[in-house]
């Protein structure tokens, strides 16, 4: 199955994860951030972790890169997304931790959208059961109707689901701005 039940070991594949690429980044200044899918409770998944190591300043990016790459990481651009680089394993290395858990890498400037995205979206999934219940929903329909290919769902995924999404980054700024407003009352 293309979609697998929820389960905590994906927070702890994300500790682990964590754990090695912040050895690899010792003493770079950025942040680490668990977000996709598996970083929402309850919600079934490809099990597959996303994480995003945010950075605030230009002249840190390629410190980065260079630790990641130490790590046996490398750079694959930006795939079209303007300040969301990724990075993959590199085939020759060999790593205990880093190559056993299937994991999508990102490495995002603070102010990025693609950033915003992934923890607005992360963060209104964690608040409301519907929203989260409405999109495992999806992903089962979108698995299904793909028969369980996982390009061909990454594809009906990428067509099928954007609006929805777009739509809870929406309603998520929305919520953000009402407290911000109420505070300042």
């Amino acid at each position: 199955m293309l979609i697998k039940k929820y389960t905590t070991n994906w927070i702890t594949n994300f500790i682990e994860l964590n754990r090695e690429i912040e050895k690899g980044l010792n003493g770079i200044e950025c942040q680490i951030e668990h977000v996709g899918s598996t970083s929402i409770p309850n919600l079934d998944s490809k099990a597959i972790i996303d994480i995003d190591i945010i950075y605030e300043s230009e002249s840190e990016f390629e410190k980065i890169k260079s630790g990641l790459i130490k790590i046996g990481y490398y750079h694959n651009g930006n795939q079209g997304l303007e300040k969301r680089e990724v990075f993959k394993r590199n085939r020759e290395s060999s790593h205990c931790v880093l190559d056993t858990i299937t994991h999508h890498l990102y490495v995002c400037l603070t102010n990025s959208k693609p950033l915003e995205r992934h923890i607005l979206m992360r963060n209104f999934l964690r608040k409301n059961d519907w929203a989260r219940l409405k999109y495992q929903e999806m992903k089962y329909e979108l698995a299904e109707k793909a028969n369980q290919n996982k390009k061909l769902y990454a594809e009906l995924k990428e067509l099928n689901v954007n609006v929805f999404i777009d739509d809870i980054i929406e309603k998520e700024k929305t919520n953000l701005q009402r407290k911000s407003n109420t505070r300042k009352i």
